[in-house]
């Protein structure tokens, strides 16, 4: 089985990728190890940046009308009771939407033809014929695979990432629990963003639409805690022991929880110095998403990177597929290392904001001087600072000819 370009991963950078590359006139094969759309997660924010590359994709148009832009939150201290509003909105301008991610993931998949998405398909050997591919994918099913171009957007543990020789994420300190509530008869919770703050602890709450409410805590752990299998379990910790002292309108929403969309996971990161210094390709091999740049949650960036990474990876390699009117290897490997090079600091700059704003956030152990620092300066002065991270256009795709149009 032969093809031109392979994603190892139908997630969210998989998809986009793929749908980025079909817009430039290049079919590409996606490897997705799950038998469907993945969905886990339940929802995510996005952020201004995410909307214009999925507008580049041409996807927004299918999301906005559903969802309302979040133009503040409250953000309550769960020992004193005191809440302050923090605006969302970026200069001023738009805000982030928060989305079911099942939408976000079939509006992708329904701008590619069914025939190219491979479920069920999950990689054990990866080999390169030479400097610049092809590359021979061996399936768990037996199936071979060559291809000229290898992706990987194969998420956090990437099975790509690892045959590049990237250093695997580490532990941030923290874990998260999230899940999706459901209240048929509808909810009265208001349409703002509500954020809860403890020590070493934050949740929130997010109305999705009247009859959804997205939720999640992440807190701190010093080694990430064995994760029961149960999720009636991890729902009865976040209750009774994680949520303990949060407002009873909290846990009744936790109480509510579609125990199916419920997560809890550890938060890694794949360290800056990492992601600047390391082989994030290798000739026309190269990662994208949770593969290159895993990061904590806490700037709402993981999903909005890998739209970006979509589009800047989808110029490159469509510049040089339209110039030399079909994939060159030789082309290629030099358009991926300006991909590359394009992302590396960005990626950095995010893992590093993120984990510095999911750090202050928390307030640490019973530090007051921290928990003093998070109420007084940085949801005054410097949260919005923080924000502005999510205005950045990663650019267009570059247009093609009819005779370009191949697939």
């Amino acid at each position: 089985m032969e093809e031109e370009i392979v994603i190892v991963g139908g997630g969210i950078a998989g998809l986009a990728t793929a749908v980025a590359l079909r817009r430039v006139g290049i079919r590409a094969l996606v490897l997705e190890r799950s038998d469907c759309l993945r969905a886990s997660g339940a929802a995510l924010t996005l952020g201004p940046n995410a909307w214009l590359a999925l507008d580049a994709l041409g996807v927004a148009h299918k999301l906005t009308p559903r969802y309302p832009v979040r133009q503040k939150a409250r953000m309550m201290n769960v020992a004193t009771g005191a809440v302050q509003e923090v605006s969302l909105l970026v200069n001023n301008k738009g805000g982030p939407i928060t989305v079911h991610r099942k939408a976000l993931l079939v509006s992708l998949a329904e701008e590619l033809p069914s025939e190219s998405i491979r479920f069920s398909s999950k990689p054990i050997s990866i080999e390169a014929q030479a400097q610049e591919g092809p590359y021979t994918i061996g399936l768990e099913d037996g199936t071979v695979i060559t291809t000229k171009v290898l992706i990987g957007c194969d998420g956090v543990h990437s099975f790509v990432a690892q045959k590049l020789g990237l250093a695997e994420p580490v532990y941030s300190g923290r874990m998260s629990v999230l899940g999706l509530a459901v209240f048929p008869e509808g909810h009265e919770v208001r349409e703002d963003v509500l954020q809860l703050l403890d020590a070493g602890k934050r949740g929130g709450v997010v109305p999705l639409n009247d009859k959804e409410i997205y939720w999640f805590i992440s807190f701190n752990a010093p080694k990430a805690e064995a994760i029961p299998e149960d999720p009636q379990e991890i729902q009865k910790q976040v209750i009774e022991n994680y949520a303990k002292d949060f407002p009873p309108e909290y846990t009744e929403v936790v109480r509510h929880c579609d125990l199916s969309t419920l997560t809890m996971h550890p938060l890694r990161l794949r360290l800056p110095w990492d992601v600047i210094f390391g082989n994030i390709s290798k000739g026309n091999m190269t990662v994208a998403g949770d593969a290159m740049h895993p990061m904590t949650p806490d700037l709402a960036q993981g999903g909005c990177s890998a739209l970006e990474d979509a589009i800047v990876l989808g110029r490159h390699i469509g510049k040089s597929f339209i110039d030399n009117g079909k994939l060159v290897p030789a082309a290629v490997a030099g358009a991926i290392e300006g991909y590359v090079k394009e992302r590396r600091w960005r990626a950095a700059l995010l893992i590093t904001a993120s984990y510095m704003s999911g750090r202050a956030q928390a307030g640490g152990e019973g530090g007051w001087f921290m928990k003093m620092f998070r109420d007084s300066i940085f949801y005054r002065f410097l949260f919005r600072k923080f924000m502005g991270i999510a205005e950045y256009d990663c650019g267009k795709l570059p247009l093609m000819d009819d005779q370009n149009k191949t697939h």
